[in-house]
């Protein structure tokens, strides 16, 4: 089901310091959106209209074409859119997380509604949020750099952070508050300015209420709400954000072919960029391996959310002493996937998020039977409402098969058989991408191969889990296509500020370099 949103995007581009912001203006009202229906009255709860704005930097406005969004359960539209010490900052960050705790459910909602993942994936996905502004608190009394011993008498040698400015943030469809949440929590107690730029045919409700709070807790603390400014537009804003010299750092989430465009743009101004973007992730299952862990963390792995998540497990590799046995449990696993209405809380597998997906979905299933595999289960487009496609299993396919190595944001499993510990490191690692792995065994001396320099190179590395879930006190990001780049915990604070070595002469000499003396 889809439920939609509509706005005006006019081409003309406002660029200032505090802002990257395209202009939009809401079209007439059509009857047939869902937050004129009673059974949605919850949204007016968020205060979204029948027409929204959907530019805001230090006030709302907007101009330009209409964009509806819409529900991915039913295809039906929902709306139209239209120098603080770090302490401090950390203070409106918590007071963020907590305007946000009073709204999880109906965020969580709003996220279902318009993103398509389940009502309870929804509602983490918001919780994930306020954690991270409770994480970004206690860091706001942390980050700083370490003071060295100088090897001249009399000086001091320090490490100064300090921000770097104005960070522009052009978010993905799949964790639209998540996504925000790591990058705006940790960017705002670095000190910086954010311009955020959501994609006009995704989740523009969402990314309105979002900015609501931040902007009314700004306001609430005297400050300006165009520190944290917001564009719902499309490719030309993205690329603006990303050749504009004033913007300092450019964080992208998103697919790798657009993370490329976006990278070459930014290093062509030698400008700082984040990328996090794709990951083909697999699960390598051994024959010591405890199949009562293995089973169930594939089929959360590679079914959760319907497979658009970037760590969803796209790559089974199985023992052949276990292969059979594994893929009949997991068939078995997979037709007891509840699947239906994302608010209904029994549901585990919800729909698509686009048509295009769906299209893309029936591409690479029949590539798949082309280039050799036997599909076990699925491989087909639900007779229902909505973007719904059937979680799919695939057997038979070489490792190095050109749609194996092929990320499809869906939720199709291709899984492949190994012999040797060896063979199973390096055809995870074959892979343009390198974000999330896991093993699943119980011999300790492979565990520490798969973690070392000889293991997976990727930049999440698992034992006994799957690949999705990360905890946010950790750095999240990959290797390779998957870009490099870091967001979240540990110390991804670092990629939002700018470091300067600093050597202070506290006495009275002067020792030059090379011992060079100056008569």
């Amino acid at each position: 089901m889809q439920r939609a949103l509509t706005l005006t995007a006019t081409r003309r581009l406002a660029v200032r310091r505090h802002a990257v912001a395209l202009r939009f203006r809401a079209a007439a009202a059509m009857s047939t959106l869902l937050v004129s229906r009673p059974q949605y009255a919850w949204l007016k709860e968020l205060g979204l209209e029948e027409e929204n704005d959907g530019v805001y930097d230090g006030r709302w406005g907007g101009g330009g074409e209409v964009v509806t969004s819409y529900c991915p359960a039913n295809n039906e539209p929902i709306a139209r859119v239209r120098q603080v010490p770090a302490p401090k900052r950390g203070e409106i960050v918590r007071q963020i997380g907590d305007a946000l705790r009073k709204k999880i459910k109906v965020l969580g909602s709003l996220v279902s509604l318009e993103m398509g993942k389940i009502y309870v994936e929804g509602v983490g996905e918001v919780q994930e949020y306020v954690d991270v502004c409770d994480y970004a608190v206690g860091l706001s009394r942390m980050i700083g750099g370490p003071v060295l011993p100088s090897e001249r008498p009399g000086h001091a040698l320090i490490e100064q952070w300090n921000p770097v400015g104005l960070v522009g943030i052009i978010t993905a469809f799949n964790f639209p508050v998540a996504v925000y949440g790591w990058n705006n929590a940790i960017a705002l107690i670095c000190g910086n300015k954010l311009s955020i730029s959501y994609d006009l045919f995704t989740f523009v409700c969402v990314c309105v209420q979002l900015n609501r709070i931040v902007a009314n807790v700004l306001g609430q603390n005297n400050l300006p709400g165009a520190i944290c400014s917001m564009t719902c537009g499309g490719a030309d804003i993205g690329s603006a954000i990303a050749k504009d010299e004033r913007v300092d750092l450019v964080s992208f989430t998103g697919s790798t072919h657009v993370g490329k465009q976006v990278s070459l743009m930014v290093q062509e101004r030698f400008g700082r960029q984040l990328l996090e973007l794709g990951g083909n992730n697999a699960i390598v299952v051994f024959e010591d391996a405890d199949l009562n862990l293995a089973v169930p963390s594939t089929v959360f792995a590679a079914v959760g959310t319907a497979g658009q998540r970037c760590t969803t497990t796209r790559r089974l590799m199985l023992h052949e002493g276990v292969h059979d046995a594994v893929v009949e449990r997991l068939a078995k696993a997979y037709k007891q996937v509840r699947i239906g209405d994302p608010w209904d809380p029994s549901t585990l597998y919800g729909p698509l998020h686009t048509k295009q997906a769906v299209e893309q979905y029936l591409a690479a299933v029949e590539q798949a039977k082309q280039q050799g595999g036997t599909i076990i289960c699925g491989g087909k487009v639900m007779d229902r409402p909505g973007n719904y496609v059937e979680p799919t299993i695939i057997t038979g396919l070489a490792h190095n098969a050109a749609i194996v190595h092929t990320e499809t944001f869906v939720p199709i499993l291709y899984v492949l058989k190994f012999k040797t510990e060896e063979e199973a490191f390096s055809w995870n690692n074959e892979v343009k991408q390198g974000l999330s792995s896991s093993i699943f065994t119980k011999d300790l001396g492979r565990i520490f191969r798969w973690l070392g320099p000889k293991g997976s190179d990727c930049g999440i590395v698992n034992v006994n889990i799957p690949t999705s879930g990360a905890e946010i006190g950790g750095a999240f990001g990959g290797e390779k296509h998957t870009g490099g780049g870091r967001e979240s915990g540990s110390d991804s604070w670092k990629q939002y500020m700018r470091r300067s070595t600093c050597t202070i002469n506290y006495s009275k000499d002067l020792p030059l370099a090379q011992g060079i003396k100056f008569e």
